[in-house]
């Protein structure tokens, strides 16, 4: 039986790989990666003899991968992560902790649901370190396919995961409101109507992100178009305190927004949108994962649970 190319591979070799897929240069990765560039060259050729498959194809300029090349920097990707992610959870433990538990969050959830979901687990696993990571959807599963992160919370995504290795749990259904600083002088008004919003400049989420879906589905609906000048912007910070000291007309999900309003920090104008985004829970379709991560899956449907209630 002959014997298998990966028995070949080290940790150093990874590293080769993701500096050519990097660099796209011997030279380059060569000098980053402290070798020279005729060992470089001379492993990269073994390599591919050994697998029975070009991984770069080379041209004056350099190196760029082939088809073949991705699929293997995309394992090396992985791998790369994974031992990453183990040095941190070891040193979680040596300085005394019970281990750690990765979140990711986007927009939608990042203000209300997961918060409350990092406060339960707290309380269930005190001896456990949280972290949280805001982000976009594609980012926040890419980082879960890397097993960078443990859970993922946010708006339902069909085009952004491989289902056979992602697991996907719809969370929550609600609406889309139109909100505007406590103090707007659209409140001052006896009845709001379109032609009055539409007077504002608007704040909405970038394109083709769910929530900005939901929305101009919902307004093209309403035969009501989108302001021209409006501002486009993804952080859930940024928007609130845009909306908070101008007179700008924000959109928000429903749950994050009601949380705003008890803070006196926003204001839900009283004109209806019938549209509707989802949130869900995302965690890898793993085998055997830590128990924490399942305690933690609970502990998500249960403030979710709590909230709808």
């Amino acid at each position: 039986m002959a014997t298998d190319w990966t028995d070949r591979i080290r940790l150093r070799n990874l590293k080769f790989l993701l500096s050519l897929a990097q660099t796209r240069n011997l030279s380059h990765s060569a000098v980053l990666l402290n070798t020279t560039q005729p060992g470089l060259s001379k492993w990269l050729k073994d390599l591919e003899g050994d697998i029975g498959l070009a991984l770069f194809e080379r041209h004056a300029r350099g190196l760029s991968p082939t088809p073949h090349g991705e699929v293997l920097i995309e394992h090396a990707r992985r791998i790369n992560a994974q031992l990453d992610r183990a040095v941190v959870d070891m040193n979680v433990l040596l300085e005394g902790g019970g281990g750690r538990i990765a979140i990711g969050a986007s927009g939608a959830a990042a203000s209300e649901a997961a918060p409350r979901a990092v406060l339960a687990i707290a309380e269930r696993l005190p001896e456990m370190r949280i972290d949280l990571l805001e982000g976009t959807m594609d980012r926040l599963l890419s980082l879960l396919s890397q097993g960078d992160l443990d859970i993922v919370i946010g708006r339902s995504v069909s085009n952004h995961f491989d289902e056979s290795s992602i697991n996907s749990e719809v969370l929550y259904i609600e609406p889309i409101d139109l909100v505007a600083r406590p103090d707007h002088p659209l409140f001052s008004k006896p009845e709001i109507g379109w032609s009055d919003v539409q007077a504002y400049r608007w704040i909405v989420w970038p394109r083709r992100t769910p929530i900005r879906n939901a929305l101009e589905a919902a307004l093209a609906a309403a035969g009501i178009p989108l302001p021209a000048n409006y501002i486009e912007s993804n952080s859930v910070i940024a928007n609130i305190t845009l909306i908070n000291n101008s007179d700008v007309i924000g959109t928000a999900s429903h749950r994050a927004t009601v949380m705003l309003v008890e803070m006196k920090l926003l204001r839900i104008l009283p004109l209806q949108l019938d549209g509707y985004g989802s949130v869900s829970m995302y965690w890898r379709n793993d085998e055997l994962y830590p128990k924490s991560v399942e305690q933690a899956l609970e502990c998500v449907r249960q403030v979710v649970k709590d909230g709808t209630a």
